[in-house]
This record gives structure tokens, C-alpha cells and sequence, in this order.
């Protein structure tokens, strides 16, 4: 495609994405500062049209993008420095705010995506088996009751409570402390498995009644389904494509199957954002959206991924800009 059919359709898609109204010849012949003839952009679009790049929406005289549009336009012509110093001093102070918690520093990055953007932004942990113990902890809450806390090398906190059917000492506990760490620190979490409570219960002599709950906790807390954040859902109701009954409808369905998110956020490749437009989606309920997704790290360390969904009429400019300041951001650059 020439450079003029480019600069055409870059401003069929950006007046597209401002107006949510069709465009003719005629409202792009001025604004972009194209200096071409309204017949000259109409024959344009006529060509553009013809390879599938716009499409006409019903009997209006004005052009749509296509799927195939949208993805030329994210790969090759939009602009991925559309933020302003305000959007900017806006996140300094949002990611400034003093974190406790990893999980909290991932709930206020979608918040203020979603924000910015004005689209419903999504986020969940990193996966499990990608995740190293740090450190185990066991503290005695009682006679016969331990609490297991699991700290990963992104930052995660697991934390289960353990029941047992007879006493146990601090001396024990103090043991299970030493042992869980010296076999496992610095391992995957996936490790925390069958061979684990054979070597333990023969180093310790323990009783079975005591290894036993203490594996199945541990194992319940970190095979536990990632915690799925959700923003801005209430904004997508405020886009013209939602006034369809249907769309809207897909929407709450979406992002209420807690599978379908997290599948949609676990794609991809790790360092890059991900752009699926439309049928590029695996799933059907989500041919009518786009997804952008990133890896969300904070100073290299993996804490999970974000991603926004919305109408394919999505900001891509934006939202990219505002996903590659934050990612910068939060790695310190």
C-alpha cells in the first residue's frame, strides 16, 4: 500500500474511532491536513474498500474500518506517544503512592489504566508454576492449629490455615520451619508435592495426621485460581456499541466467566504487548471486542498480566501510550 492510501486510511480510522459516525471524503478533506480533492479521497476509499481495509456500514455513504483495517493501522500507523504531560503526572502520582502489597500495586496499575483510557481493564497474577519460593513461614495459632505463609520471588503472598487431629509444639514447628525452607527455598511452587511429604515425614518421624494437612493446604493455597481484578466495567455502558442489547449482553457474560478472562490474559508473548482485534480472538463470544494485553512486571519481577477490552472502534493510540509509560514506569526507566 502507498504512503497516500496509508495517510487516508490512518484518518478514516481516527475519525472513526472519535465520532463512532461512518466517514466520507467529505469530513476528512480538511482536518487531517491530507491536501487532497474530495474525489480524489473518495477514489481512495474506493480502492480501500476494494482490499478490505474499509467497509461500508448499510446504505450510508460513509466508510467503516475493517478488522483487517484496525490491524494495519496497530501494526504500522499509529501514533504509540499519545499521552499527555497531565495523563502522565496523573500516573506518577498514582504509582508513587506507597505499595504494602504486590496485589495492591497490580489493583491501582488497572485502576488508573481503566481511568486514563476510559475502558474496563482487567488483571491477573502471574502463573504459579512460573513463581520460586522465597520463603516459608508456619506460626502456631493454637494447640492444634498452624498458619502457612508461602512468599514467591515476584513478591506473591500465599496464606492457609492448617487444622491438625493432635497437638503440635513450637519445637515442631520450628523444624517444619527449618526443613520447608532448606528443601524448598528458592524452588518452584510446583514442588510442594508427594515426593516433598515422603522425604519430610521421613526426617521428621512425625505423624502422618501431622504432614498431611500441612501438604494439603499448602497445596490448596497455591494452586488457588489466580485473583482476577476487574475496573471500569461500568464504562463500556457508556460506548455507543453497547446500546445493542446483544453486545451488551456478551459483554457481562465475558467478563463474568472468570475462564474466558483468564485464558484471554494468559496469551501471548511474555516481554510484548498483544493486540487481538475482532475475530482474531480464539473465542467466538469475543469477536466483537478487541483485547491489548502486556506483562505486567514490577522492576523485572513477573506480576501477572493486564488487559483492556473493548469495542474493535477501541482507542488503540491510547491505550498502547498509556501501557507502555506504566510498563516503563514501573521497571524504573
Amino acid at each position: 500500500m502507498d504512503d497516500r492510501k496509508k495517510k487516508i486510511l490512518q484518518a478514516i480510522i481516527e475519525e472513526y474511532i472519535n465520532t463512532a459516525e461512518p466517514v466520507s471524503s467529505g469530513s476528512i478533506v480538511n482536518k487531517y491536513g491530507l491536501k487532497l480533492s474530495s474525489a480524489t479521497i473518495r477514489n481512495e476509499m474506493a480502492e480501500l474498500e476494494k482490499v478490505g481495509y474499509i467497509e461500508k456500514q448499510h446504505t450510508s455513504s460513509g466508510r467503516v474500518p475493517s478488522a483487517k483495517g484496525y490491524r494495519l493501522y496497530v501494526d504500522e500507523l499509529l501514533n504509540d506517544n499519545n499521552i499527555s504531560l497531565e495523563e502522565i503526572k496523573y500516573i506518577k502520582s498514582k504509582l508513587e503512592t506507597r505499595v504494602n502489597e504486590i496485589e495492591e500495586l497490580t489493583k491501582i496499575t488497572t485502576s488508573t489504566i481503566s481511568e486514563i483510557t476510559h475502558y474496563t481493564t482487567l488483571a491477573i497474577g502471574p502463573k504459579t508454576n512460573l513463581q520460586n519460593i522465597e520463603d516459608i513461614k508456619f506460626i502456631r495459632l493454637g494447640t492444634r492449629m498452624l498458619m502457612g505463609v508461602i512468599l514467591t520471588d515476584s513478591g506473591i503472598v500465599k496464606e492457609t490455615m492448617i487444622k491438625f487431629d493432635e497437638d503440635i509444639n513450637d519445637e515442631q514447628v520450628e523444624t517444619l520451619n527449618f526443613i520447608f525452607n532448606n528443601k524448598l527455598k528458592g524452588k518452584p511452587l510446583e514442588e510442594i508435592d508427594k515426593p516433598l511429604e515422603k522425604y519430610i515425614f521421613s526426617h521428621m518421624n512425625y505423624s502422618l495426621k501431622v504432614i498431611k494437612p500441612i501438604m494439603e493446604q499448602l497445596n490448596k493455597a497455591i494452586n488457588d485460581e489466580s485473583k482476577i481484578y476487574l475496573e471500569g466495567a461500568n464504562k463500556a455502558f457508556d460506548l455507543p456499541e453497547f446500546k445493542s442489547l446483544d453486545m451488551a449482553k456478551n459483554f457481562i457474560n465475558v467478563i463474568d466467566q472468570k475462564e474466558i478472562v483468564a485464558d484471554l490474559l494468559n496469551t501471548g508473548f511474555a516481554n510484548d504487548i498483544n493486540v487481538y482485534i475482532g475475530n482474531e480472538n480464539e473465542n467466538d463470544q469475543l469477536k466483537d471486542f478487541s483485547i491489548i494485553t502486556f506483562k505486567h512486571k514490577y522492576k523485572n519481577k513477573d506480576l501477572g498480566t493486564i488487559g483492556i477490552i473493548g469495542p474493535t472502534r477501541m482507542d488503540y493510540s491510547k491505550v498502547i501510550s498509556v501501557m507502555k509509560y506504566i510498563s516503563k514506569k514501573l521497571n524504573g526507566e
